[in-house]
């Protein structure tokens, strides 16, 4: 077998035969993802602890008294989902310690990989109910559920639909 840029080359008895991508070991693989996964998880957590951080302090302020009785679950229900997002964004760095020098990084990069992804559907609970609470406290317009969802719909766009578009578009078969 020799390289070839774009991919390598393998000497069989029908000839030389072409194979796309990287010619890396499972353990090379899960070591490329582990590092790949990490630096999708640190922008996730970043986001999603300055949200969580502050949805713990509003519980502190004098208005919260004064939220009415459907905002105050709202809020709970966001500090509830910013904690799940949380410890599924967090999740993956605790496996990656309690599993290190195991032999057994290709599984525990398939569930960090799954922690990840729940971790970004429970942020996106988060910051839709977080939008939906601020909204709804500052104005009284009729408009707030269509501006929260629009705002959901292009972050399904972004976080989903284009991602999922893309892999089918350009994955080859």
């Amino acid at each position: 077998m020799w390289f070839q840029p774009g991919g390598t080359v393998a000497v069989t008895d029908e000839g030389p035969v072409r194979r796309r991508g990287r010619n890396e070991t499972e353990e090379e693989r899960a070591d490329r993802m582990w590092g790949e996964l990490i630096q999708e998880v640190r922008v996730a957590q970043t986001g999603v602890q300055i949200l969580f951080g502050f949805l713990l302090t509003v519980v502190f302020t004098p208005k919260y008294d004064h939220l009415e009785h459907s905002n105050q679950i709202i809020y709970i229900v966001t500090v509830v989902l910013g904690a799940c997002a949380t410890g599924s964004l967090i999740g993956p760095v605790s496996l990656h310690r309690l599993v290190s020098g195991r032999q057994v990084k290709p599984q525990a990069v398939r569930w960090a990989s799954k922690l990840t992804f729940v971790g970004l559907v429970l942020l996106l609970a988060a910051m839709t109910s977080s939008l939906l609470l601020i909204l709804r406290v500052a104005t009284d317009d009729g408009y707030v559920p269509y501006l929260v969802t629009a705002v959901v719909v292009w972050y399904v766009m972004c976080w989903f639909v284009l991602p999922l578009w893309t892999r089918r578009r350009y994955t080859s078969r």
